[in-house]
């Protein structure tokens, strides 16, 4: 233990995609004798006790089971909203009589924010993707105040900011950049880096345990190369792309290939798969792409940042939210190739990768980002940075 036992909270949503990138950070946090809580929805109990981590159970209601999203931007906001009002007492009913020293919290946990203000305890931002760069309002999000139903967005907003106990009241404020954030992405993967307040955020890269990434999986000792095929863990009811992958990387010589699709699809949808590939409902993406030679994914920052991590050049084929912003991003750094879903056919992905795995530029630039990714210091500067916090 560097400093003295502190008891460090975590307040997340039951997103995995929000659950992953930060669990070695607790795990770490636990490690050094810290007690450590997490407040999060029981749907996602094992993988938070798995750490040493103490759940505080919140329920939520984001619809994350069924991925049920909105499309309309402000009703999805809205959705985060209701989960928010409705986390916050759950959270003063655990929190209150036990406050933490110090607060970490997701950003799509906005309860979080209004509890430590309410008790006047430090808080600091845990952020699985790109984070605000001055002009990202400008750019960015100042449309989204001209949509419909943002008005009563925003009255709701302030209205429930002015009775939760929260210091800052101003709804702009409030969801806009933290006063200390730790973002847990390659640098590399930030628009805008050089807008970004380093002085309120440090980018400490993909926060993994070093010493766990080849543990889980075994490369076949005669695969010759190794494609990893994952669309993440929210949108893999793709039984249509599987079937294309099927017939661009099926019995392609050479070529082993590890396809996950998710428990949205029956893998009796795909129809024969050929030998050189196997399918699994999910896989330990980190220890196979630390053995593999290419990756193509929906271009989550989780996933990207595990690609640059690896080192293996991509084929991004994005499918929601950010994922194609950072599907562009990725053929910017000179490390991908970019397919959307409509356009994937099996000519376009064999024809992709051959591309990717023949040029010499994409292997240089992809050692090079991984060498980057490395250095920014991931889980143990975290725990460094979180535990100086509290001096």
């Amino acid at each position: 233990m560097s400093r003295r036992r502190a008891h460090i909270a975590m307040v997340g949503i039951p997103a995995v995609s929000h659950v992953l990138p930060s669990l070695e950070i607790i795990r770490e946090l636990v490690a050094r004798g810290h007690r450590v809580t997490y407040a999060n929805d029981p749907a996602v109990a094992d993988l938070i006790t798995a750490t040493g981590a103490e759940l505080v159970p919140s329920t939520s209601v984001l619809p994350v089971a069924d991925n049920n999203w909105p499309d309309d931007p402000i009703a999805a906001m809205g959705l985060f909203l209701d989960d928010a009002v409705q986390a916050l007492p759950q959270l003063r009913a655990a929190y209150d009589p036990d406050p933490a020293d110090l607060y970490l919290y997701d950003i799509g946990a906005y309860a979080a924010r209004a509890l430590a203000e309410s008790q006047d305890r430090p808080l600091v931002q845990l952020s699985p993707t790109f984070v605000a760069w001055d002009g990202y309002v400008q750019d960015v999000a100042a449309h989204l105040r001209h949509l419909p139903g943002a008005d009563a967005y925003r009255a709701r907003f302030a209205h429930w900011l002015a009775g939760c106990g929260a210091s800052t009241t101003d709804v702009d404020a409030f969801s806009g950049p933290p006063a200390r954030a730790l973002a847990l992405i390659p640098q590399a993967m930030q628009p805008h880096a050089d807008q970004v307040d380093t002085d309120t955020v440090t980018f400490v890269g993909p926060c993994f345990d070093p010493q766990a990434g080849g543990d889980g999986w075994t490369r076949p000792a005669d695969a010759e190369n190794v494609l990893l095929i994952s669309l993440g863990s929210a949108y893999t009811r793709q039984p249509e792309f599987y079937r294309r992958c099927l017939a661009a990387y099926g019995n392609l010589p050479g070529w082993h290939v590890v396809l996950q699709i998710g428990k949205y699809t029956d893998p009796r949808e795909l129809g024969d798969v050929p030998p050189n590939i196997e399918v699994h409902s999910w896989v330990p993406q980190r220890a196979i792409l630390e053995r593999a030679d290419a990756f193509v994914t929906h271009a989550g920052m989780g996933g990207c940042g595990e690609g640059l991590l690896a080192g293996v050049p991509m084929i991004a084929v994005p499918q929601a939210v950010d994922q194609f912003m950072n599907a562009d991003r990725l053929v910017d750094l000179g490390v991908a190739r970019r397919i959307d879903t409509p356009d994937a056919t099996a000519e376009a992905l064999r024809a992709a990768l051959n591309d990717l795995v023949t040029d010499a530029e994409v292997a240089r630039r992809s050692a090079l980002l991984r060498s980057g990714a490395q250095a920014e210091g991931g889980t143990p500067r975290a725990a460094d940075l979180i535990e100086n916090m509290l001096a």
